[in-house]
């Protein structure tokens, strides 16, 4: 099978981007029973980085274009939704099999309870991307029709929503910013579309520097005179956010990065075309998921060791000793994640078995995976005094969504088995009274 080595390019950087975003910018102490976060992103003037670290809109892009390929290849789309469900949901089940248990076993080591708390929280908070991608792959198969039938306008109408989402958000209509979680990257995936049919691969490098300072113009102007903060991430004690949920900002923003990229693509082609790179990227392209998902846990054991068991505090970020500490500091965290990459990694080949469930099921378990993976991601993996106040609840969605996306459950087989234990049920009520 082709593969677009400059699709794999941006996926690989948008990864390595990630990691290395959160691994540096953590600003940690410990004293007293409670860890204190910071952000070193937060030093002023430093919001400028974050134009580019920012990098989820490429990881949409990208996977727009992905999806639209691997669609089009499919047998069907039941095949090719049953498919990308199972390979989504499953690396995530041995996270959360380890952080049903992890909080209290630290308790009982007598770690108290708030950097447990923060722990837990770090672990889970990056599942909204699962969840939201989750329900982007659920409607592809309709955006590629869109696409199909108005090009263009697809992303341009969701952009103009995005924009009146924001409008009603900064007037405190609640939580309607959340409607840009789907608006917003729907829009950036979309986008992807066009490079997948080689209409934005084709822009000669001009045509597309001309889009990227398009794009980060648009951005520029937004922040100078807009409600919009400068930083591209959230920062503690800000009042707003442009990424949670995100702002229309984000989709600009994501043109102005992919229009740069395209301008780099000849040179980022030359530089997949070396073999050592090249087995490099395919390493990543294999776990890209795991990557994701278990960069924070590794994150969490070596601040554990050093922060809490150490007294080991984050120097002022942007100090001589800082820029002295951190390279030691992202190293000790890349090898935690070597580590739990050796055993955890084989997950992400294994979603990737023959599966029978029909579209209906299969957009059902994709719904209740997505809840789970939303519902973990705001509350963390946190301690609870009952089973169902804490994550549980949470992770039985999940589980039951990738239940749900393997083997085809006839409807009337389920009707007769709820029957059975509702009558069972009602006769045992009966016996008590």
């Amino acid at each position: 099978m082709h593969r677009d080595k400059f699709l794999d390019v941006v996926r690989a950087g948008a990864i390595l981007a990630v990691v290395g975003q959160h691994w540096a910018m953590p600003v940690l102490s410990y004293a007293d029973g409670h860890l204190s976060t910071g952000n070193a992103l937060a030093t002023p003037g430093w919001w400028v980085v974050t134009w580019l670290s920012q990098v989820m809109p490429l990881v949409f892009f990208a996977g727009g274009a992905a999806n639209l390929m691997s669609l089009r290849r499919a047998a069907s789309s039941r095949d090719w939704l049953a498919n990308r469900v199972r390979r989504l949901v499953l690396p995530v089940l041995p996270l959360m099999a380890l952080w049903l248990v992890i909080p209290d076993v630290l308790l009982e080591w007598g770690i108290p309870k708030q950097p447990v708390e923060v722990a837990g929280a770090i672990a889970a908070q990056l599942l909204w991307f699962l969840a939201v991608y989750l329900l982007t792959v659920l409607i592809t198969p309709l955006m590629a029709a869109a696409h199909r039938r108005f090009g263009l306008a697809v992303p341009a109408v969701m952009a103009v929503a995005a924009i009146g989402v924001d409008i009603a958000r900064f007037a405190d209509f609640g939580l309607v910013g959340f409607a840009n979680a789907v608006f917003v990257w729907l829009a950036v995936h979309q986008l992807g579309f066009f490079y997948a049919e080689g209409g934005l691969g084709a822009l000669t490098p001009r045509k597309a520097l001309a889009l990227s300072g398009a794009g980060f113009g648009i951005t520029a102007l937004m922040v100078a005179f807009g409600p919009y903060p400068a930083s591209m991430i959230g920062m503690p004690g800000a009042p707003v956010s442009n990424m949670s949920p995100p702002t229309v900002l984000l989709f600009f923003l994501a043109v102005g990065q992919i229009g740069l990229l395209l301008a780099l693509k000849p040179k980022l082609l030359a530089f997949a075309a070396n073999p050592a790179i090249g087995r490099a990227l395919d390493w990543l392209g294999a776990r890209f998921m795991s990557i994701y998902l278990w960069h924070m846990p590794a994150l969490i054991v070596v601040a554990g060791i050093t922060v809490y068991g150490l007294g080991y505090a984050t120097p002022e970020p942007g100090t001589v000793l800082w820029l002295a500490m951190t390279p030691p500091w992202l190293a000790g965290i890349g090898i935690v994640l070597a580590l739990l990459l050796k055993v955890f990694s084989r997950f992400e080949a294994m979603g990737r078995k023959t599966a029978t469930a029909g579209t209906p099921q299969l957009v059902f378990a994709a719904l209740l995976a997505a809840a789970g993976l939303l519902g973990l991601a705001a509350h963390g993996f946190t301690t609870a005094s009952t089973p169902f106040s804490g994550p549980l609840p949470w992770v039985a969605l999940t589980v039951a969504g990738y239940a749900l996306s393997g083997r085809r459950i006839h409807a009337a087989r389920i009707t007769t088995r709820f029957l059975g234990h509702a009558v069972a049920m009602t006769e045992s009520a009966k016996l008590t009274r």
